[in-house]
């Protein structure tokens, strides 16, 4: 898009099967991508220095050690800030994204420029059971933090920022439930979300697809986050 200098922005752990592929498709509709390997040992750090030796186009940022998904995304927002990109296109790198929907996403920052652009996810019959069920509670509660009944999706990773505008949110939990936190937190400020419908499918193990979400210490994290969030939503809502 003219005048909007979008990149891409992948935060990946442990995915040595998919993160090339993925890399490659998403160079097809923006010009750079910035990848964050959150302490990779699989083999996937080594794929990804090979892909950045060979395109410019990619610059790829090591974690020494894994401190999690939120901590990789905010890492690469950080970057993308100081590269002065307005918008980075986020994807998990394990494939499960649906990167052909990227035109609509740039569309969508076109005619929405500032706000954040959510993929709305439409699953297959792969979901897993728990998945499918355990993101509808998050979904609700997010509704009871941000007062509002648009039906947003906090899990679905595929996702635009607007970064000067979400870098200046500060700082926010490090591991998986930084996808919700931050939506809720944009929303109090004032920035809008806008959804756009995309396929989501989850790949078998051979296929490459890996769960990094931990039963126990996620949901932890993510009920501590939403107790954090109720507490401090009607105040948020007062001040703006």
């Amino acid at each position: 898009m003219k005048g909007v200098k979008t990149c891409g922005l992948i935060p990946v752990y442990n995915n040595q099967q998919t993160i090339v592929g993925v890399v490659e498709e998403l160079l097809l509709h923006v010009d750079h991508v910035i990848v964050v390997d959150d302490g990779s040992d699989d083999g996937t750090e080594e794929k990804l220095d090979m892909l950045a030796g060979k395109k410019t186009s990619v610059h790829v940022i090591h974690q020494k050690t894994n401190q999690g998904k939120g901590c990789a995304v905010q890492r690469g927002l950080a970057e993308a800030d100081s590269l002065s990109f307005d918008y980075v296109i986020q994807v998990d790198g394990d494939g499960q994204h649906d990167i052909s929907a990227i035109p609509l996403f740039l569309e969508a920052i076109r005619k929405n420029m500032g706000a954040i652009i959510l993929g709305r996810p439409i699953f297959d019959d792969d979901i897993p059971f728990i998945r499918k069920h355990g993101r509808k509670l998050t979904n609700y509660m997010m509704a009871l933090e941000m007062g509002t009944f648009q039906g947003i999706d906090g899990n679905c990773g595929f996702r635009a920022y607007p970064v000067s505008e979400v870098c200046k949110l500060g700082r926010m939990g490090g591991r998986m439930s930084f996808d919700p936190e931050i939506l809720v937190r944009a929303s109090w400020v004032g920035i809008s979300v806008v959804q756009v419908p995309t396929k989501v499918r989850y790949l078998t193990e051979e296929e490459g697809g890996v769960s990094h979400f931990r039963m126990v210490r996620d949901n932890v994290l993510h009920t501590w986050l939403h107790i954090r969030l109720i507490i401090q939503a009607p105040l948020r809502w007062l001040l703006r």
